[in-house]
């Protein structure tokens, strides 16, 4: 049996590299690295991000894995290097002993009895999302052998929150206006208020947070289970996004709404088009999409729809109040290098590990050793139905 998709990570935020470790790739795909420094380079974009972005430029280096660009079966290994190398000078790098409120820092402390944060903080840096997204770039190339497409952007910040609608026929376009924001928002008018407002919170020294939207389109239905708990693929999404640093909240479709109406008004009508019968929904359809594309576990063959909400960087250029580790003083928290708002880069973030848990589930229905058996069991999954 084929070794189900995984992967692992592995650096620091000033260590020497990042390293995404991947498993279960089928052989025969080509990693095409142009893309994947793309969704690099997106993720260091973004309005509020800090000086470490005018430092870094990311880009992967294949270190295991393939022949001649297309993988052989083996796990894939992908590096990042950090320019800002410099974990090991003390002088670079000196102790953290006043932990920042919303950070792991003292959390961190106390579990390795420490009175030094740093090695808690390095590991616990959204730096290392660098890797999640490398490898989550693999998972992209992956499904768009099938069809299968994703689009992540920022939907609002504080008091704003764009009414854009992504669809199959829209969703293109508006990833043409969402690379065009300086917040990843499709929506000009939100993109300038969001942006506004993180300009706001530079001045004052303060932070910003938001949510950040992934649309999954053209995955047929039956992609998840009902059968297991812990491999049903809404479970497996809420878990990959609130692994994202700073994540605080994950919905699905309709969300946290369902519970303000009744059943009528949230369950989502099904109705059939035989024109359709060979699109990836097999002509089932739906009339609204309150489910967010999975019922029961499983894809129905509407766009999946999973939003996440980012709580504001804990770092603040003002501090916060806090006890020094040593002296248990109380004393303002330590400022370190960081953001004013990283949402844009969130939601690059989340799109690609809402993209390698849509990979791994479609793997584990549609499962070979190589690419060709892997189409040989699509195929005949939909001629089947």
């Amino acid at each position: 049996m084929a070794t189900p998709l995984r992967y692992q990570t592995a650096g620091e935020s000033h260590g020497n590299s990042l390293v995404a470790l991947i498993d279960g790739l089928p052989e025969g795909l080509r990693i095409d690295l142009e893309f994947i420094n793309h969704e690099l380079h997106r993720r260091q974009g973004g309005y509020g991000r800090g000086a470490r972005q005018r430092i870094e430029s990311d880009t992967v280096e294949v270190l295991a894995g393939t022949r001649a660009g297309i993988t052989i079966g083996s796990p894939l290994c992908l590096r990042i290097v950090n320019r800002d190398h410099r974990l090991d000078d003390a002088a670079k790098t000196p102790a953290l002993s006043r932990p920042r409120p919303g950070h792991a820092d003292l959390a961190g402390s106390l579990k390795y009895g420490t009175t030094d944060c740093r090695g808690t903080l390095e590991r616990a840096s959204a730096r290392e999302t660098a890797a999640r997204v490398a490898a989550g770039a693999v998972a992209r190339l992956f499904l768009q052998a099938w069809g299968v497409e994703t689009f992540g952007f920022v939907r609002g910040a504080m008091d704003v929150v764009s009414s854009v609608s992504p669809s199959v026929s829209n969703w293109t376009a508006l990833k043409t206006a969402r690379d065009a924001s300086e917040v990843a928002c499709p929506d000009p008018e939100a993109s300038q208020r969001i942006i506004d407002i993180i300009h706001r919170a530079k001045t004052e020294r303060d932070t910003v947070g938001g949510w950040c939207e992934t649309h999954v389109f053209g995955c047929v239905p039956g992609v998840g289970t009902c059968m297991h708990w812990d491999e049903r693929l809404d479970a497996r999404l809420a878990y990959a996004v609130m692994g994202i640093q700073a994540f605080k909240a994950v919905e699905i479709g309709l969300g946290r709404a369902c519970g303000s109406r009744f059943g009528s008004k949230v369950h989502d009508a099904i109705v059939y088009d035989a024109q359709a019968r060979e699109s990836s929904h097999f002509g089932f359809e739906r009339t609204s999409n309150n489910a967010g594309g999975l019922e029961g576990g499983m894809t129905n063959g509407m766009p999946i729809v999973v939003q996440g909400t980012m709580k504001p960087i804990s770092t603040l250029l003002q501090g916060m109040p806090s006890v020094d580790l040593i002296t248990h003083e109380a004393v303002q928290s330590q400022y370190e290098r960081s953001d004013v708002s990283a949402i844009a880069a969130a939601s690059v973030v989340m799109e690609h590990v809402v993209a390698f848990e849509v990979a791994r589930a479609f793997l584990l229905k549609f499962g070979g050793d190589t690419m060709r058996e892997v189409e040989g069991a699509y195929s005949r999954y939909r001629a089947s139905v």
